[in-house]
């Protein structure tokens, strides 16, 4: 697919600079080095953009050791900072992410700053804020359910910029993990399946997705998840995009198959399942559909169907 690479996270070829991660206590004192600020996943905002700050600034107090090795760019190194534990005066209620809209502010940080849900602004960052953003995430989230060594129970301590997990006790190297997922665009004719899952908002429908399981190929897991999800047999699959999505450790691959049958049979991970006309998907995303939302912005799901709308999936 040749825009495969312009889905949100897409990447923004940033040099992660690899060779460089055992060097960070330099690089962090570099006086050009600026920081992504996160808190409890979300990243502080200027606007549409990241706010980047120096490593003097108050919020950065006591990071050096658990801070993030980015990369490098053309201004200098890139780090990013966990602050989850700084406690807001007040908590907004959420009731969940897809309505988190809520925006906090840091006492230290520029006025207008404030930590906003990821996937409420995803669409809106420019590419290397997104790679940028959606790497802290990810890696915070492992970092935070990874503290202990998978050999031996003991501690372990970020190594390696953040990119590994030393345990002293056992000599074990934990390294981060990401998920495969593959999210299918399922067509049979001129119709694309999409199904709902149970918890998700009203009116809220996207293509079928399911984890890849160990020992199996891309193309299998796209068969296996849509047969089990909505009892439709696939024919001839390819990929077509891939999506990191770090919500909270997910790679997602974008695959295109062909339906052989169209008799739905949902399963329990379902609520419904539906066959759309591309006349009536072209409603959906428009915002014009009676019962359907349009796709949520930055997700691979929409990405894929605006190209299958645009017949410009090769």
């Amino acid at each position: 697919m040749r825009n495969a690479e312009t889905v949100t996270f897409g990447g923004s070829g940033l040099d992660r600079a690899a060779e460089k991660r055992n060097e960070t206590k330099v690089l962090w004192r570099d006086s050009r080095t600026r920081v992504v600020v996160m808190w409890r996943g979300k990243p502080a905002l200027h606007g549409t953009g990241l706010c980047l700050v120096p490593v003097t600034n108050p919020a950065l107090d006591a990071m050096e050791e658990s801070a993030l090795f980015l990369g490098i760019d053309a201004e200098g190194p890139l780090f990013a900072a966990d602050i989850s534990g700084w406690q807001p005066e007040s908590l907004p209620k959420v009731s969940d992410a897809f309505t988190d809209l809520s925006e906090i502010h840091h006492p230290s940080l520029p006025e207008g700053a404030v930590f906003r849900e990821l996937r409420q602004v995803m669409a809106a960052l420019s590419p290397r804020d997104a790679e940028l953003s959606a790497t802290a995430s990810a890696m915070f989230s492992w970092h935070r359910t990874h503290r202990f060594c998978a050999r031996c129970g003991a501690g372990s301590e970020m190594e390696d910029g953040g990119w590994r997990r030393g345990c002293a006790a056992c000599g074990g190297q934990h390294f981060p993990r990401t998920d495969p997922v593959v999210i299918m665009l399922i067509t049979h004719g001129n119709d694309v399946l999409l199904g709902r899952s149970p918890a998700w908002p009203e009116g809220m429908y996207s293509l079928l997705a399911g984890f890849v399981e160990p020992g199996e190929p891309i193309e299998a897991a796209v068969r296996r998840e849509v047969r089990e999800e909505a009892g439709i047999a696939v024919g001839a699959v390819r990929y077509l995009a891939s999506q990191p999505w770090p919500f909270p450790n997910s790679l997602m691959f974008g695959m295109a198959g062909e339906a052989l049958s169209r008799e739905i049979v949902l399963d329990d991970e379902l609520e419904d399942a539906l066959w759309l006309s591309r006349e009536q998907m072209l409603e959906v995303v428009a915002g014009r559909h009676p019962r359907l939302k349009p796709p949520r912005p930055g997700a691979i799901a929409g990405f894929l169907i605006r190209n299958w709308l645009a017949d410009s999936l090769d």
